[in-house]
């Protein structure tokens, strides 16, 4: 079991916000309910605020046709923020690793460290050659596992010289890198390629939100991976919540988000994730099956519901019932070895208030009684070995 606190992340809708789910790209297109608030810098500083008065360690800003531009949208909230960090996503092989570099030691120099970096890898082809890329999905892996093997040395400050089938660097460098501020990196993907370039190279392997036994036998297995490189990885989840008061207002809003979706959106969107040549999303679709009945039926494993991904692309699962519910499954995953928590609610404003407020306070009390308990067992059981040990030895005497 992990011993650490369980650290709670944002999420920006850096496309556009309202009270439904939408797609996240303009390949996919977007519903005019799901884009009621444009994603300004007015409305995301709110979201931004929000969240940091809120207590969440950093905001996502995801990277795509459909999102703005992440470097440049952290870096103006910035001015509108004071402690919370930015989890600024960009895709691997479409900029230099020393461009890269030189983006995140400026914005950790200028911002007092308040970074972090998710490796987006890319699992739409059709999206993928919208940026002028046409590697195959394993090809595209290989070239992220080279960009992040350079990037994690040139912000440690090191030169860097190397000759890879993807990258060739000569005399790569940070001037004055500002080493004094760590900036680790996060990297999903779900397919036997990806959970390589995860073990050798992530701090953090993100996964989408599967029931609990596929999540416990997914970080099992990168657990035996990672080990097999001499590392460990910590384990982060990306999930949406719809959390109330009662199960009842809960599942009444995911009836009423249901009740709003467009069966031609999810044919669209359906046939666009068919296309697409990502595990993670065909093990999120997996989850729904394309069906339309109500919320209820979309039901996968204990308040897990898969309705958001029924139009939404990446992360399509949502935790729905009451605080005290939504808070006891969090802790459960947290049980499994996830470590730190993506979360979102629609509107992405008033949900970071009530997640904020309702769902995380309640998870760090589950996960310190989970603690505790733990540690009376593991005392138990010294007691238990050091008496026989005792025995033992009293008998050979």
């Amino acid at each position: 079991m992990p011993a650490s606190t369980p650290v709670f992340h944002w999420f920006l809708p850096t496309g556009g916000d309202g009270r439904d789910p939408g797609g996240v790209t303009a390949v996919q297109g977007r519903t005019g309910a799901a884009t009621r608030r444009p994603a300004d810098v007015g409305y995301l500083a709110q979201v931004a605020r929000a969240a940091e008065q809120a207590g969440f360690t950093a905001l996502l800003a995801p990277v795509g046709l459909g999102c703005v531009d992440p470097w440049i949208l952290a870096t103006a909230l910035t001015q509108h923020t004071s402690r919370i960090g930015f989890l600024v996503a960009f895709r691997s092989g479409f900029a230099s690793p020393t461009l890269l570099a030189q983006q995140a030691d400026a914005f950790r120099r200028f911002a007092g460290g308040r970074l972090r970096l998710n490796v987006v890898t890319g699992g739409d082809p059709a999206e993928q050659r919208a940026y002028g890329d046409h590697l195959a999905h394993d090809e595209r892996y290989a070239r992220t596992d080279e960009v992040m093997a350079a990037l994690r040395d040139l912000l440690a400050g090191e030169r860097v010289d190397r000759q890879g089938e993807h990258l060739h660097l000569d005399g790569a460098q940070l001037v004055d890198p500002a080493v004094q501020h760590p900036v680790p990196l996060y990297f999903g993907g779900a397919s036997p390629a990806a959970e390589r370039v995860a073990a050798r190279r992530a701090d953090v392997q993100l996964l989408w939100g599967e029931p609990p036994s596929a999540i416990g036998e997914r970080i099992t297995r990168l657990r035996a991976i990672a080990a097999e490189q001499g590392r460990t990885l910590r384990y982060g989840l990306r999930l949406h919540v719809i959390s109330r008061d009662t199960a009842e207002q809960a599942w009444a809003e995911a009836d009423r988000i249901l009740a709003g979706i467009d069966p031609e959106a999810v044919r669209a969107s359906q046939a666009r994730f068919a296309a697409m040549d990502s595990t993670g999303q065909a093990r999120m679709t997996a989850l729904h099956g394309g069906g339309t009945a109500t919320a209820r039926d979309l039901l996968v494993a204990p308040n897990l519901w898969a309705g958001i991904g029924l139009v939404r692309e990446g992360a399509g699962t949502a935790l729905v019932g009451s605080h005290d519910e939504v808070a006891a499954r969090l802790a459960e995953y947290r049980a499994l070895g996830v470590e730190e928590f993506i979360l979102s609610g629609y509107p992405h404003l008033e949900e970071a208030y009530r997640v904020g407020e309702e769902v995380v306070p309640r998870v760090r009390a589950l996960v310190a009684q989970q603690d505790a308990q733990g540690e009376a067992e593991r005392e138990a059981e010294r007691g238990v070995a050091q008496g026989a040990g005792l025995g033992a030895g009293q008998g050979a005497a």
